[in-house]
């Protein structure tokens, strides 16, 4: 799998019923409060990120956390927002595997689970 980033995002904006374009999201590795950032990245067009890690040998079992600057998103469209990020931490054992990490997004609420 080198090559092929083994975490991905995909942001959807359920007010607008469309991808949301231009959210960073920041990926980490730890727990507590010590976390190392792996990546910051830009969701596209489409809203995903396919390249969120350089390749599989990248990750390694442990607790991961994506958070997505909703905030500034919202700013940007003139939207009124009440989280101003969203923090997703997750739990990796099988490092070989995929995991693709999508969120459902309003200004008043979201939504996450773990997408194929």
């Amino acid at each position: 799998m080198t090559g092929k980033s083994p975490i991905t995002t995909h942001v959807l904006d359920t007010t607008k019923g469309k991808p949301a374009k231009g959210i960073v999201v920041r990926l980490e590795r730890g727990s507590g409060e010590k976390w190392a950032v792996i990546s910051e990245k830009t969701t596209d067009g489409d809203g995903r990120i396919g390249d969120l890690v350089s390749d599989q040998k990248s990750i390694h079992p442990g607790t991961y956390r994506m958070t997505f600057e909703t905030g500034s998103y919202f700013k940007a469209s003139g939207v009124k927002a009440f989280y101003p990020h969203v923090a997703v931490t997750f739990e990796i054992e099988d490092a070989s595997g995929q995991y693709h990490i999508p969120l459902l997004l309003s200004p008043f609420g979201y939504s996450t689970y773990r997408g194929s």
